[in-house]
């Protein structure tokens, strides 16, 4: 398809001309902050920098990093940087531990964070024709109000479906004839298996596109939306404390995602020493916010796993490329000593067949970690033949051996017997922190 952009002056910016700009928005960022939040100027002041250290972006390794413990901390005024009465919205992250991460947005901030979704929407093939539906949660969470200011933007037709009520969602994509939908992978794996059940595939749906992020998907997951729905799957990056979804987003090539480097600075740094590492090369994700009013997050650690890289990208796209994250510094399993992600249980999972609903148990028995893998059988493949479970169970325990290097318990359990989410799947249940 033609490569379409919501603003290729920027999109397609050369390095030099991106670099002027991320320069001279640093600078100003910098002094905003220093004049604005005690909090973070007291951080830059033990670090010994002042504003006038920093010259650009080549000097941004002298600033502080923040964390969610810092947003924690100053929770819920301590990092706003304009007056409560310049504020026209808050949003906060899903967390269960400890406060509420509560992040702040000006008027020009909504504006921003409206473009960047528009950019990415528009990445996906998306113009003022196209009905847009958003089954991204609305309220607090990001995901709903991203998209759909993002769709405003670009001038679709916004039903704002939020998520749940999977009939109604059904209904609405078929009656409203929606293109594009967005929302977390696992709903729309899950929407494209309850199509499904009503005997309606790819060709009964008007669906062109997905817009899908807010948790970690592998590529066999992606095909198998894109199979069952018959669109083009992209991903979306973002997290509340930046701004939420877009702060990248993937193009036409479908391999990784670029990030709004106009707004948005990324770093990658080792997670231990928090040294700036070279592009292409794996650590953890850190963002700086060079466009934003109310909560401008200086180096903000997003524990994040991912690469940066600057190879030229065949949509014609300049901006830099973040890969899908790999898994994040925080909720990495560590095994018996083995560094395990839930993406790659759900690869191995995907790679023999099976559709991607899965639970995983981690405990402690005797002083030795123990990894149990409860994997929903397909309606095609489900049998009450004891043998036949056996050597199914068999074969996954061999998958997962080759794909973490340590052995797994299997446990084959009937369709639909694991609990669907609406919102961001609950894959992981570790009791060895209970």
């Amino acid at each position: 398809m033609e490569e379409r952009y919501y603003d290729k002056a920027m999109e397609c910016a050369t390095r030099e001309e991106m670099k002027a700009l991320q320069d001279e928005r640093l600078v100003k960022q910098v002094k905003h902050v220093w004049d604005n939040v005690p909090y973070y100027r007291k951080k830059m002041e033990e670090q010994g920098v002042t504003p006038d250290d920093i010259k650009g972006v080549d000097d941004l390794h002298k600033l502080p990093f923040l964390s969610k413990a810092d947003l924690r901390e100053a929770y819920p005024y301590g990092l706003l940087a304009k007056p409560l009465k310049d504020c026209v919205r808050i949003q906060s992250t899903s967390g269960t531990t400890g406060k509420r991460v509560v992040a702040f947005y000006t008027q020009h901030d909504i504006d921003v964070w409206d473009e960047c979704c528009a950019r990415a929407i528009t990445a996906a093939g998306g113009t003022d024709e196209d009905v847009c539906q958003v089954s991204y949660g609305y309220g607090l969470f990001t995901g709903g109000a991203g998209l759909n200011g993002g769709s405003h933007k670009v001038g679709c037709l916004t039903v704002p479906t939020s998520s749940g009520n999977t009939e109604r969602q059904i209904m609405f994509i078929k009656d409203l004839q929606a293109t594009i939908l967005c929302c977390t992978p696992s709903y729309a794996a899950y929407l494209g298996e309850s199509m499904k059940e009503k005997g309606m595939g790819p060709d009964d749906i008007p669906l062109k596109a997905g817009i899908f992020g807010a948790e970690a998907w592998s590529e066999e997951m992606r095909q198998d939306i894109q199979n069952t729905l018959g669109i083009r799957a992209y991903d979306i990056y973002g997290l509340t404390e930046i701004s939420g979804p877009g702060v990248a987003f993937e193009c036409s090539e479908q391999n990784g995602m670029h990030v709004n480097e106009d707004n948005f600075i990324p770093e990658i740094i080792d997670p231990d020493t928090g040294e700036v590492l070279p592009d292409d090369t794996e650590g953890e994700l850190v963002f700086t916010c060079i466009n934003k009013e109310a909560f401008p997050m200086m180096r903000y650690r997003t524990r994040d796993i991912c690469t940066l890289t600057r190879k030229k990208c065949s949509c014609g796209r300049t901006l830099i490329k973040m890969t899908k994250p790999r898994g994040r510094t925080d909720d990495m399993l560590i095994i018996r000593g083995v560094n395990v992600f839930p993406s790659q249980i759900e690869a191995a999972l995907l790679n023999q067949g099976y559709a991607g609903n899965y639970q995983i148990i981690v405990d402690r028995v005797n002083n030795s970690d123990t990894l149990d893998v409860h994997v929903e059988m397909t309606p095609d493949m489900f049998t009450d033949d004891m043998g036949e479970i056996d050597r199914m169970q068999k074969g996954l325990v061999e998958g997962l051996k080759s794909m973490l290097g340590l052995k797994a318990k299997v446990t084959l359990v009937e369709p639909k017997s694991i609990v669907r989410s609406e919102g961001k799947a609950v894959r992981v249940i570790d009791k060895r922190k209970i």
